[in-house]
């Protein structure tokens, strides 16, 4: 069976990508820059093998599975905002349009597929298994020295489940009732703070000792609200999900998983070493003062990794008090200076998450449900990976 051209450059681009971008010129007209990451993105991912050849309910085969996955691949980069944004620059992009499968305007799909589309992916975690097939191809012959870790707060558009709201009312009302009471009984210093670090510190030692898909499935998923201190210490409030991610030197994403907005980050530290430790090897945790928990550094440890964890707080003062006392203190733990300068890298994190924001859709969550979110971000993520690997190879 002869390979038509497009067959080719799905196939062989990833080796031979000082002569794919001339021949797409070539052939579909002068590439910018973003046809140029799609480019580069199609032909690392194996898309023919994870879509296989399934069928439609009624029987008949699905066709433009590829071709949709390709125009996904494309909102992402282009960051556009909705579907129907997608369909528009597909109209009167001729080169976009016919890179994607459609050799007219006229054979692009209604809008209503692009939807029913998109459900089946979301459905089947393509996103999730493309963005894997990158990692596996580029990244797993490569020793990794620093894993940052960290999350980005995604808001969403759509209802948080009523007996979540209930619950947060009940709570509401029960502290504006003792607020009104003249002599109410005064709560024990820190004790809402000691309650949560028993519930995190239950869930993390359960962790140790589950399988991954276990660790996901127990994590929260569903739209709610979370809080967030920002840089004036104040606290910032939004409507939606939290995207965890784990991310390497170079500014590439490994490793991504999406809960709930209230959902702590140490609750996800766990699920996410074992899953980045599964797909790369590496050396050194990177993480803020959130994940200083006993069981985060142990479990590092036991994956043959080094925790880079920055001290929380609650183990005391950075500045010990030089009066002598009467019993003898444990000072407080500090990073040593090598660790503090490995320490600086962990901002790459951030880094990428605005990137992800600002470059490639994930400030415009238009659907609803954690897998639809989860299918949409990472779309983005599949992008910004393929395109912090090429920003490595030209430096290189």
């Amino acid at each position: 069976m002869q390979l038509t051209p497009r067959d080719a450059f799905l196939q062989f681009g990833h080796v031979l990508q000082q002569q794919l971008f001339p021949q797409l010129e070539a052939a579909v007209g002068r590439l910018g820059p973003h046809l140029e990451l799609l480019a580069s993105v199609i032909s690392l991912v194996p898309l023919g093998r994870l879509l296989g050849a399934g069928r439609a309910s009624t029987g008949r085969p699905a066709k433009d599975r590829a071709a949709l996955a390709t125009a996904f691949v494309a909102k992402a980069i282009l960051n556009l905002p909705t579907t129907r944004d997608l369909i528009d620059r597909l109209r009167v992009d001729q080169a976009l349009h016919q890179f994607c499968g459609w050799r007219s305007p006229l054979a692009i799909p209604h809008e209503s597929k692009f939807s029913r589309a998109f459900a089946e992916f979301a459905a089947g975690e393509l996103p999730q298994q493309l963005h894997a097939a990158v990692i596996e191809a580029t990244q797993r012959p490569r020793l990794i020295g620093h894993i940052a870790r960290d999350s980005t707060a995604i808001p969403a558009r759509e209802r948080v489940p009523e007996a979540l709201m209930e619950q947060k009312r009940a709570a509401k009302k029960e502290k504006e009732k003792k607020k009104n009471k003249r002599n109410k009984p005064k709560r024990p210093k820190g004790a809402f703070t000691r309650a949560k670090a028993r519930e995190r510190g239950t869930r993390l030692k359960q962790q140790r000792q589950q399988k991954l898909s276990t660790m996901l499935a127990n994590l929260p998923q569903q739209c709610d609200i979370g809080a967030k201190k920002n840089s004036h210490g104040n606290e910032e409030y939004w409507r939606g999900y939290k995207l965890h991610l784990d991310v390497a030197d170079g500014q590439l994403p490994i490793s991504a998983v999406l809960t709930s907005a209230s959902v702590h980050d140490s609750q996800v530290a766990i699920p996410l070493m074992t899953m980045t430790t599964q797909r790369v090897d590496y050396l050194y945790d990177l993480m803020d003062s959130a994940y200083d928990a006993e069981h985060i550094h142990g479990q590092s440890r036991q994956l043959n990794h080094v925790p880079i964890i920055a001290i929380h707080g609650r183990r005391g003062t950075k500045k010990p008090s030089q009066m002598p006392k009467v019993f003898p203190t444990t000072p407080t733990p500090e990073l040593t200076w090598a660790e503090q300068e490995r320490y600086k890298t962990r901002t790459m994190s951030e880094r990428v998450n605005a990137r992800l924001k600002d470059e490639f859709g994930a400030s415009h969550l238009r659907v609803r449900g954690a897998a639809k979110a989860m299918a949409h971000l990472m779309f983005g993520v599949l992008a910004l990976t393929v395109d912090q690997w090429l920003r490595m190879q030209t430096t290189s």
